[in-house]
């Protein structure tokens, strides 16, 4: 690692505008609700002020692997959200928006990383549908960013295009880069907007990068921004494409993705998608001319290195984590078990099918119903709270 000190990065659309390869970090909540930082249901991200330590080793994992945006860990940081989950009694949006951005930008400045500030869906959205009130929500949260002068944004999270156009709308008058993920499947969004429709919304508000996040599996997820990229074509607009998908197999998913499926969430082990499932997804994304690949829930260290190393080539350069592991099995040579040193190549790896050493368990799970008729079931008082 190098520190960077004053020297001037490129910037993010710098670097897309020059057809590199931008790698993203990781899922930051569920792996910080895994090592005991996050409660689970709530998922706020107070822990950015409460245990900086936690946030600040989980960047440099992610930037020793490979990735050339670290996110603040601001997800679902939006005051409304921090009053209805009760979790958080004496630490403001504001404090941890700051904090998040602090431990981001310390680590960025060991190498030549970037900021992205990040903003999530709102409670206020499903619950007062105002954009004025919305609108306000986000500024509010572009304010705290732009006294830390991070280097763009990214709305991420939002499952109604709506709602995400007005983010973009309003970050934009930052003067900074904008880009927007949406968590919706090839379905389109929660209001049955279609993808392409979606990416052409968000581009006309302002987003210079567009494409998905969460929710559902990688290769699902490719599905989704490959429809997005095609409206954008049908109407004659240009942006940047982006992808995080889920670090899970979720083939089965409804509507909703992975929070409809029963092993939501504290059960998705069983699903977690290996480093060479991510080998195919980096290839796929970038062969569908997705130059901004990342991770989300899910997603560890060690996933976000396989990107890295599939696309070594494209780059010009392995992650400082390569120095400890062999490609495609290589360091496995070494290895005392002859039967285990046979797995020193790329075939094997390539074409594994790995069990799941569950005899009973089936191989695949029957998911709640359509996540839009399901939220429904719950009374007023109560949809604001299930959609969290």
């Amino acid at each position: 690692m190098i520190a960077m000190g004053s020297k001037k990065r490129r910037g993010i659309l710098e670097r897309l505008n020059a057809g590199e390869v931008v790698v993203g970090d990781g899922g930051y909540v569920m792996q910080l609700e895994r090592r005991g930082y996050v409660k689970a249901g709530h998922w706020t991200p107070e822990a950015a002020v409460e245990h900086p330590e936690a946030v600040r080793q989980l960047h440099r994992e992610f930037l020793r692997a490979g990735a050339n945006v670290l996110q603040t860990f601001t997800f679902y940081c939006s005051e409304d959200k921090l009053e209805i989950s009760g979790n958080v009694t004496n630490i403001t949006g504001a404090q941890i928006n700051e904090a998040a951005c602090d431990l981001a930008r310390e680590v960025a400045n060991e190498d030549d990383a970037l900021v992205a500030g990040c903003v999530s869906k709102t409670p206020c959205y499903v619950k007062s549908h105002s954009e004025a009130e919305v609108k306000a929500i986000f500024k509010k949260q572009m304010d705290d960013f732009l006294k830390k002068d991070i280097d763009f944004f990214i709305v991420e999270f939002v499952d109604h295009v709506e709602e995400a156009g007005w983010a973009v709308e309003v970050l934009k008058t930052s003067g900074k880069p904008v880009g927007a993920t949406l968590c919706i499947s090839p379905h389109g969004d929660m209001h049955g907007v279609p993808p392409g429709e979606c990416a052409v919304r968000l581009v006309k508000a302002g987003a210079d990068i567009v494409g998905v996040n969460c929710h559902l599996d990688p290769l699902t997820c490719i599905r989704t921004v490959k429809l997005m990229k095609e409206g954008l074509e049908k109407a004659g607009l240009k942006a940047h494409l982006m992808i995080q998908p889920l670090g899970f197999h979720t083939p089965e998913c409804n509507l909703g993705g992975y929070t409809s499926l029963p092993e939501y969430p504290f059960a998705m082990e069983t699903r977690a998608i290996t480093r060479w499932d991510i080998h195919k997804y980096a290839r796929e994304a970038y062969n569908a001319g997705i130059r901004y690949i990342g991770g989300c829930c899910g997603f560890e260290p060690y996933h976000i290195r396989a990107i890295a190393e599939e696309l070594a080539a494209e780059r010009g350069f392995l992650p400082p984590a390569s120095e400890k592991h062999g490609l495609w099995g290589a360091a496995l040579e070494m290895h005392t078990k002859p039967w285990v040193r046979a797995r020193a190549r790329r075939e094997y790896w390539e074409n594994l099918l790995p069990a799941s050493g569950r005899p009973k368990c089936p191989s695949m799970a029957t998911p709640e119903d359509d996540y839009e008729k399901h939220y429904l079931l719950f009374r007023p008082e109560q949809v604001v709270l299930s959609l969290m």
